[in-house]
């Protein structure tokens, strides 16, 4: 038996193919895979959201609705943690809004203070938190549709996330200059925590899916592996040269995926750092996304048309495929 570095190097030599799916008529800022991973949801500067249906058999995407009705980009969303039907978006518009795939229809539209770019959904399903580009976070009751409560930072607030067990809060920021996390209780929202994770402004967060550690990506080009527990960190991920916009773990939590506006998308082994594989690209990657079962990836970059270099492609890659894909 090999490593599971070895083994994993060997299997994206024989799985490093791709398709490419059109979901939109311009650039596609945020993805993400639902709670069973037969979906996959892509947001747009062209303000839709798309679903794709997964077809496990043959490791295929299918465009299955546009969602229409935010009146502005759709910069990020997420799904339900553990329902595989409901998903939020938050926009420019100034609104948050909840879909229902079931329905294909928008079950709620949640007005908010300022233009919305980050969302994170609680791993209880009870609470939707949004950020703004006035660093203003609000805490949406998901039962009620009504903002439960709300905090300005003196900060630039970048990404949210809640840990596993839903009870600390977490977020990445910049103060003149320098990356910060910071770690707050939760639901009270007191600061316990302020690590100096980057010399370069803290961007992206993204929790391993057992909730043991956590990844962040900054401007300074760096990865950094957290122990969730004792808030240590475990190593770094020298080998981008440009800011780290987007993480994901793999289902296993033993590979950490990471884009930026690098010509090629970086894949680590969690426990060395070493790299097992990489994606070249032609574009900035604005956001990629493990399937929660397979060793599948999906991303999306700046892609431009082929026949016209003005215009966005709008497209979503899959990627982990075999040649007879």
């Amino acid at each position: 038996m090999g490593t599971y570095l070895e083994d994993m190097r060997s299997y994206f030599q024989r799985h490093n193919k791709q398709k490419e799916y059109v979901g939109h008529s311009s650039k596609v800022h945020t993805i993400a895979w639902n709670a069973d991973g037969r979906r996959l949801a892509s947001g747009s500067y062209d303000k839709n959201v798309t679903i794709f249906l997964f077809d496990n058999q043959r490791e295929t995407l299918r465009k299955d609705f546009a969602y229409k009705g935010h009146g502005d980009s759709v910069d990020q969303l997420c799904w339900h943690p553990t329902n595989p039907e409901q998903l939020t978006s938050a926009s420019g518009d100034k609104t948050v809004r909840i879909w229902d795939t079931r329905t294909h229809k928008c079950s709620a539209t949640i007005p908010t203070k300022g233009e919305n770019i980050n969302i994170t959904w609680s791993p209880d399903g009870q609470t939707i938190a949004v950020g703004n580009k006035e660093d203003l976070v609000s805490f949406i009751d998901v039962k009620s549709h009504k903002i439960r409560h709300e905090q300005q930072f003196k900060f630039e607030v970048n990404e949210l996330s809640w840990n596993n067990t839903n009870d600390l809060f977490y977020l990445t920021n910049a103060q003149s200059g320098q990356g910060y996390i910071h770690i707050y209780n939760y639901p009270e929202m007191e600061l316990i925590h302020s690590i100096h994770a980057h010399p370069g402004n803290c961007i992206c967060i993204k929790f391993e899916p057992k909730g043991r550690y956590f990844a962040t990506g900054s401007a300074d080009a760096l990865v950094s592996i957290w122990d969730a527990q004792e808030l240590y960190c475990k190593r770094t991920l020298p080998r981008l040269e440009w800011p780290v916009r987007t993480l994901s773990f793999s289902h296993d939590g033993q590979l950490l995926a990471s884009g930026s506006e690098d010509q090629t998308i970086d894949i680590a082994h969690v426990e060395t750092g070493e790299r097992v594989a990489n994606i070249n690209v032609a574009y900035p990657t604005f956001t990629l996304a493990w399937h929660p079962r397979n060793f599948l990836l999906a991303y999306a970059c700046d892609d431009k048309d082929d026949r016209d270099r003005d215009r966005d492609a709008g497209t979503v890659k899959l990627w982990g495929l075999t040649d007879g894909r």
